[in-house]
């Protein structure tokens, strides 16, 4: 029955769609650099169509610097708020995020060893960053769910957490003992541990939408599932849900989808935290709904503090994952504050 309290569905998807539209333009157009929204429309429509874009004096800002960024920023947003739903609705943990796995952790500490040891690979910069990062994403999964199962043969939430946090904790001890002992990379490394997508290109881009549509599609197909474990594991055996099958098809996708994202922009906190909570307010906590919503509102929400990140100290770029965390901290405190006084 359809609570009169939330948007309707297809009235969501529109609102945000043409959201997420309206601020990518304006990410596209502001910048050290104004560009006039005429001429980024025109760019990009001509793009679209295939036809030679206009010479411009804003044509190569347009295509080679801000376009791949403000893709990679919003499949990253959209990426990391649909891990941060799923894991949220898997483990019925409300704190919950992708990195509750320790999977974030582990794909940092192959990213750390690929710029430590400058690893690379021929053709394609930061490949190497990349490849070892998903690697260790793998890795981690693979071990923590090695583990998990020794501990308890149902793969029960508690023991998947409890085991996310201590493997979490291993990791971040890990990486910062390589970063102790990377020299002069260390600047580099300090700065891409917090958070950037400064480098994006066009590939990036290009390898983020490829992961986002085959493992995102394959965590938004399996919402019926998560609102049905959302009663209890017991109660969805019962109706007919493989409940392994389905955490194991959940928790390799959002490995995946962490280890591209970090990969490509290092560590961003709070974006799978914080914006599913938001979201979950708009449409409440039926999956169907809430996993293309937080979907669109995480891209919406990355581009808005990329936006600031890029312009609140210009020339001086801050990093991203500085602005979500503040950010984030300030809004978890409000709607921690808010739902003690509902329940309160």
């Amino acid at each position: 029955m359809h609570d009169k309290r939330h948007i309707s569905g297809p009235l969501l998807i529109v609102v945000l769609v043409a959201l997420l539209v309206a601020i990518t333009l304006l990410c596209i157009c502001a910048g050290s650099v104004a560009i006039p929204v005429q001429e980024t429309i025109s760019c990009l429509w001509h793009m679209l169509l295939g036809d030679s874009i206009p010479e411009s004096i804003y044509r190569t800002i347009i295509l080679s610097v801000r376009l791949p960024r403000v893709l990679c920023v919003a499949l990253c947003g959209a990426a990391l708020t649909l891990c941060g739903t799923a894991m949220q609705g898997l483990l019925r943990n409300p704190l919950a995020d992708g990195s509750t796995l320790g999977v974030s952790a582990g794909a940092s500490l192959g990213a750390v060893l690929a710029l430590a040891f400058d690893l690379r690979i021929p053709g394609f910069p930061y490949g190497g960053t990349m490849i070892m990062s998903m690697l260790f994403a793998f890795l981690s999964l693979l071990l923590i769910l090695a583990l998990a199962f020794a501990l308890d043969r149902s793969l029960s939430t508690a023991s998947i957490i409890l085991i996310g946090v201590i493997f979490s904790m291993f990791a971040s001890s890990v990486t910062s003992l390589v970063i102790t002992f990377s020299g002069e990379r260390i600047r580099s490394i300090t700065f891409w541990t917090l958070g950037s997508l400064s480098g994006s290109n066009m590939t990036y881009a290009a390898i983020l939408a490829c992961a986002l549509f085959i493992f995102g599609s394959m965590i938004l197909l399996h919402a019926r599932e998560v609102d049905a474990l959302a009663l209890g594991e017991e109660n969805a055996l019962h109706i007919g849900v493989s409940v392994r099958r389905v955490k194991l098809i959940l928790l390799i996708s959002v490995s995946v989808l962490i280890g591209v994202c970090v990969s490509v922009g290092g560590t961003i906190a709070f974006v799978g935290l914080i914006v599913p909570h938001l979201t979950r307010m708009v449409t409440g906590p039926r999956h169907t709904r809430l996993f293309p919503a937080s979907l669109l509102s995480g891209a919406c929400f990355l581009l808005l503090a990329d936006l600031i990140s890029r312009t609140l100290l210009s020339p001086i770029e801050l990093p991203i994952g500085v602005v979500t965390s503040l950010v984030g901290a300030v809004l978890f405190i409000l709607i921690f504050y808010r739902t003690r006084r509902q329940h309160g």
